[in-house]
């Protein structure tokens, strides 16, 4: 009786494991759609990850911009999905009316740790969005990737009506290939560690003060409230803001904005975990711009010919694109952003810009 018993258990093991298998399979054959429609998002993991290598060997994806068009139906689609997870002009920052110093927040990926409020940081909040009402025909949104160098690409980036920059990058001895020009630029708290010597002196200081005072008018986009241990950069930065009376527009991201933006991915079977800088700076960018040009996204070691390409184009930081360990999944994102290009929903270009 006992042995039957088990058998039974057994065998209904091995029909779950089948079923199973069989329901995971189908699983993975609806999930290889591509864009279709007029603006349903269909990528997903297994379609951009069997494009990474060929009998295993790593290969880097050939792309054009040659007979570009923009799709303005499909722009106008995306943008009305995504303004059902956030209300980005909202969500591109708090405003001074929510919060009032001394008050405490979690950490938006950090829920057991929190924040206090300070009369610097509440003094810099904005008193509505720094993108209340504002509307573009074209945009840039600039990522880091040293694709650029070489490219020519800074006088067509500066041409667009809003130029959108990520982490502070340096512009002045890149001009040629990134331009000059920045109308909302991204800085994570982590920046002043690595690019500014975590203001252990004088001219590291200035040097950031100096930095800041190109952007004039510019919004500064600091998430401050994501995780914890870059609460004291952020002081730092405030401090310095006020002191100097520099005319940059502070903006804070509002508390919901990282886990409304992957809602929407999530959705489109993006499975991020969380979304990078370029992928939030796009995501904003469809509610207040009716053109989306991007530059500077390339997440491989080496171009489509093979020829090295650096992290940035401003310094030798080192990266794991297809680490586990990272938060980000940067290929999976980029070629999710190559099948919008090809569909007209945005223009991705990855190589030489032609002279006007």
């Amino acid at each position: 009786m006992r042995s039957a018993r088990k058998w039974t258990i057994c065998t209904i093991s091995i029909l779950l494991i089948f079923y199973k298998t069989k329901e995971i399979a189908r699983s993975e054959q609806h999930q290889e759609a591509q864009l279709t429609g007029d603006g349903e998002l269909c990528p997903t993991r297994l379609m951009v990850n069997n494009s990474d290598k060929v009998n295993g060997r790593q290969v880097f994806p050939q792309h054009s911009v040659e007979g570009w068009k923009i799709n303005s139906s499909l722009v106008l689609n995306i943008r009305k999905d995504i303004l059902r997870f956030l209300d980005a002009e909202k969500d591109v920052s708090v405003v001074k009316s929510s919060f009032k110093p001394g008050d405490v927040i979690h950490y938006v990926l950090d829920r057991r740790r929190t924040l206090n409020i300070s009369h610097n940081l509440h003094s810099l909040l904005p008193e509505v969005s720094p993108m209340k009402n504002r509307r573009f025909k074209t945009c840039a949104v600039v990522g880091n990737s040293g694709i650029l160098l070489g490219s020519g690409c800074g006088r067509e980036i500066d041409n667009h009506d809003f130029v959108i920059r990520c982490n502070l990058a340096p512009v002045v001895e890149f001009a040629e290939d990134v331009g000059n020009r920045s109308d909302f630029i991204t800085m994570n708290p982590s920046v002043i560690q690595r690019a500014f010597g975590g203001f252990q002196n004088e001219t590291d200081r200035e040097k950031f003060v100096q930095r800041l005072a190109m952007l004039n008018d510019s919004v500064l986009w600091i998430p401050a409230f994501m995780v914890k241990g870059g609460e004291k950069h952020v002081e730092w930065v405030n401090e310095l803001i006020l002191k100097n009376k520099l005319k940059v527009r502070t903006a804070y991201p509002s508390l919901r904005l990282i886990h409304a933006v992957r809602g929407y991915w999530l959705t489109n079977k993006i499975n991020i975990k969380r979304p990078s800088t370029g992928l939030l700076m796009y995501t904003l960018a469809t509610r207040f711009c009716d053109e989306i040009h991007l530059y500077g996204f390339w997440p491989f070691p080496k171009d489509s010919i093979g020829k090295p390409v650096k992290y940035h184009y401003y310094d030798e930081l080192k990266y794991r694109y297809f680490s586990n360990a990272s938060p980000h999944r940067m290929p999976l994102e980029f070629k999710t952003l190559k099948m919008l290009h090809s569909k007209g929903a945005l223009k991705l270009t990855t190589s030489k810009c032609l002279e006007a």
